[in-house]
């Protein structure tokens, strides 16, 4: 089967990003045509002008539909798309030159109808960026569940670097209604109707993420959050180690406790910890600044997370 692409990319008032997405578009290395679909949900900043900057570059259409969240818009964009695999990604991405090519390459090889590719920071993202890319990534911190070819358990695409097949696409409806967790929700559908999903480790994107720690804090929660629904919804899912984030932060408040009454064991099993985090993150960053943001930001990964884990699972669910 020949496989014509369709690139679908929801924005709600983000034009700057949208014109550095289609720019680095414009940059693949294939032949073979793609279309871009802009899906503009109910933004009061649009990004129409930006796009008619590309319309002579690429094969590019623009939608605007009213505010109903990503995953409507995503659902919006796989419907008016004309390809047969359908490639989904965040506004907040930039795809190097040979990321159609690769994904062209592996589904030749290995087809199955939908697959996740991982995120990595840009040379040119702030050290902000480029920390909080680490704590979502970093085996010592996730598992490597988001994109590591190590990564713990089968992979779980998600929406800021998925594809799909047109076929899969219109068996399960797409994304859910749900707020937090769509993609996930999306995979566990793909997989009970028979579809196989797989990493591609060299379709990569980079990403640019939350750029201030409130947005990732908040980000996080709702991710914390989505998980016991998801628990709920697919028990056959659920996991004991979807518990650790939020067990890390009532044993990092306890060790704080201990402290008080001269208890420092458990205090300094954390200091060790971040300590780890601060020598991986330089090893792989290069930057003293960055593996210092790193400890920031993956405490705050895992206040988030945990905390959002703990309302939902005991407060949201009644």
């Amino acid at each position: 089967m020949k496989l014509r692409f369709s690139i679908i990319i929801p924005v709600y008032n983000r034009p700057q990003e949208i014109n550095e997405l289609l720019k680095s578009l414009t940059k693949q290395d294939v032949s073979e045509e793609f279309e871009v679909l802009i899906i503009e949900d109910g933004s009061t900043k649009s990004s129409e002008e930006i796009v008619k900057k590309y319309q002579n570059q690429l094969d590019v259409k623009y939608f605007f539909k009213e505010n109903s969240g990503a995953g409507a818009s995503r659902n919006f964009g796989m419907q008016k798309a004309t390809g047969n695999y359908l490639i989904i990604l965040d506004s907040d991405v930039i795809v190097p030159t040979q990321y159609v090519s690769e994904v062209k390459k592996a589904l030749a090889t290995n087809f199955t109808d939908a697959f996740g590719g991982p995120d990595a920071a840009h040379k040119s993202f702030t050290p902000l960026q480029k920390a909080i890319n680490y704590s979502m990534t970093a085996v010592l911190t996730t598992g490597g569940i988001r994109g590591k070819k190590k990564g713990v358990g089968k992979f779980q695409p998600r929406s800021f670097n998925l594809g799909v097949s047109k076929k899969a696409f219109e068996k399960t409806n797409g994304f859910s209604k749900m707020k937090n967790g769509e993609d996930i929700d999306f995979t566990f559908r793909l997989w009970k109707n028979g579809f196989e999903t797989q990493l591609i480790e060299k379709a990569f994107v980079y990403h640019k993420r939350r750029s201030t720690l409130q947005q990732f804090y908040k980000q996080t929660f709702g991710f914390g959050t989505a998980r016991p629904i998801l628990n709920k919804k697919y028990p056959e899912t659920a996991k004991i180690t979807y518990w650790f984030p939020s067990v890390f932060i009532l044993g990092f408040d306890l060790s704080i406790l201990l402290a008080f009454f001269g208890c420092f064991q458990l205090l300094y099993f954390y200091a060790f910890y971040f300590l780890l985090i601060f020598i991986d993150s330089l090893l792989q960053n290069k930057n003293i600044k960055v593996a210092f943001l790193s400890m920031v930001t993956s405490f705050i990964q895992f206040l988030g997370y945990g905390l959002g884990f703990l309302e939902s699972k005991f407060f949201a669910q009644k």
